[in-house]
């Protein structure tokens, strides 16, 4: 199923898109990665909608990405007496480690992690920052503070500590059984909640290994500080928008989604752009020209795959969502300053031959007018290489792997097409060439280039490159 645009959608299932025939109608609207949210639902639940998906791929013959999401720990307040309580700027409220019927002077925050790491000046935001306090002392097991921004504190509303970095692993329990869950599956990626630092994604690391690809989702400012680190130690990046939107000024969420989106080109890994994307469609018909913006920006900054939540997941149009945001991704690729714009944010080559190889082929296809790259890979790392030159034209990944055929629905400008192994040079060419023909991307007598490693099988050896002709189909 080739699509009309570099960009990928990832798109959440949920009761409003859970159904065979509405997940038929999402792919075919256009997304090319499902997600399931753990943070709802049950692991029956979950298995239905993922048995769904591996049958659609059966009957359409195309390779489906489908993206764990684990919950992540959740820091709430206690019960309130009441419900709730109302604070004003300037009171002087107190959080307690225990207790069951709060008031303003004793408000249950039943997380004793927070109690061994928050510091005098640090800020504690309560139900999305809807209420915002900060501390002023710390007599005995107790959390003194001034209200900065008034409102409504009730039942087990959500804590946000953007200034404090917790001694909390980001894996609870139940994303533990969630993970173990998932992998057993058979799910193609897994994004880890919660990371505030490098050792958060070595954790997950030592429960996936190679079973599925590792998605930091960066909703903290301690892990943009130390954004490099992770992208090493992880296979991409979600920039989660929501809660990062509440950790640091609004106003700075543009210009830290920009950074993120240009440290994962950099670095060749697949990054994605989530979150209130076209949020008024969750119960219109069509977007803010606000939000069709947004979507457009993110493809504009070069992000491999924007993502809807709520919008599909709950959504009363999901697959109007899609239809939508994918034309919102072609008509921005397709605007005659596209191109520049994404040139002008491409990050510096890392000197290495293997990503030499992969730009060089860009350039090559580029200035002979070929219409597609052709990029066999085993484990994907030639395709991303490829990508993240952002070339003008597409990019036919071929592998013998299900798993990495699927896994590169996130990967921007690649179409997988799933082929056994070559064992030969002549075979890889042949090969080449019949697939660009089959799959509709070159017509005989067009020049293609052909991307490979040697010897084959072997991941991340990008080192050959080949440029061929689609030959004549023979007359019968």
């Amino acid at each position: 199923m080739r699509r009309q645009r570099r960009a990928k959608i990832v798109a959440t299932v949920g009761p409003a898109s859970s159904a065979p025939e509405t997940l038929r109608a999402l792919l075919a609207a256009g997304v090319d990665t499902f997600r399931l949210n753990f943070s709802h639902g049950t692991h029956e639940d979950h298995a239905k909608v993922h048995a769904a998906i591996r049958a659609l791929e059966q009957e359409t013959g195309c390779s489906i990405g489908i993206l764990q999401d684990l919950q992540g720990p959740k820091i709430r307040v206690g019960t309130i007496a009441g419900g709730a309580i109302k604070v004003a700027a300037g009171d002087r409220i107190r959080f307690v480690r225990t207790g069951t019927e709060g008031t303003a002077e004793a408000i249950p925050l039943p997380h004793p992690e927070i109690f061994d790491a928050v510091m005098p000046g640090h800020e504690l935001l309560i139900d999305d920052g809807r209420v915002r306090v900060r501390v002023t002392g710390l007599p005995g097991d107790a959390i003194e503070a001034e209200v900065l921004l008034g409102g409504t504190i009730s039942n087990r509303k959500g804590v946000n500590l953007p200034g404090t970095i917790l001694d909390v692993s980001p894996l609870t329990a139940k994303d533990r059984a969630d993970l173990a869950f998932g992998l057993e599956l058979g799910v193609d990626w897994v994004a880890l909640s919660f990371v505030q630092k490098p050792s958060d994604v070595i954790e997950a690391r030592r429960l996936v290994g190679d079973r599925a690809g590792l998605i930091a989702k960066i909703e903290k400012p301690s892990a943009i500080e130390t954004i490099d680190d992770i992208l090493r130690l992880s296979d991409g990046v979600m920039v989660a928008r929501g809660d990062l939107g509440v950790e640091i000024p609004h106003e700075y969420v543009p210009g830290r989604q920009k950074e993120l989106v240009r440290a994962c080109r950099q670095a060749a890994k697949p990054v994605i752009v989530a979150t209130q994307m076209l949020d008024s469609m969750v119960g219109a018909p069509t977007p803010t020209r606000a939000e069709a913006s947004d979507v457009a920006t993110a493809i504009y900054d070069g992000a491999d795959a924007v993502m809807l939540s709520a919008e599909s997941a709950t959504g009363t149009y999901p697959v109007e969502t899609v239809e939508m945001m994918d034309r919102i991704i072609r008509a921005t690729e397709a605007h005659k300053l596209y191109r520049s714009i994404v040139q002008a944010s491409q990050p510096g080559m890392e000197e290495t031959p293997p990503h030499a190889v992969a730009a060089a082929a860009a350039d090559l296809a580029e200035s002979i007018g070929a219409p597609v790259i052709v990029a066999f890979t085993s484990s994907g790392t030639t395709a991303t290489r490829i990508a993240r030159k952002r070339p003008a034209l597409p990019i036919l990944a071929i592998t013998p792997s299900r798993q990495t055929a699927r896994r590169m629905n996130l990967l921007w400008g690649v179409h997988a097409s799933l082929a056994g192994d070559v064992g030969s040079y002549e075979e890889m060419v042949e090969r080449g060439r019949r697939v660009a023909h089959e799959e509709g991307f070159a017509a005989a007598g067009d020049l293609i280039v052909i991307v490979a490693g040697v010897p084959f099988g072997r991941a991340g050896t990008t080192n050959n490159l080949r440029v061929a002709q689609i030959l004549p189909t023979p007359q019968a």
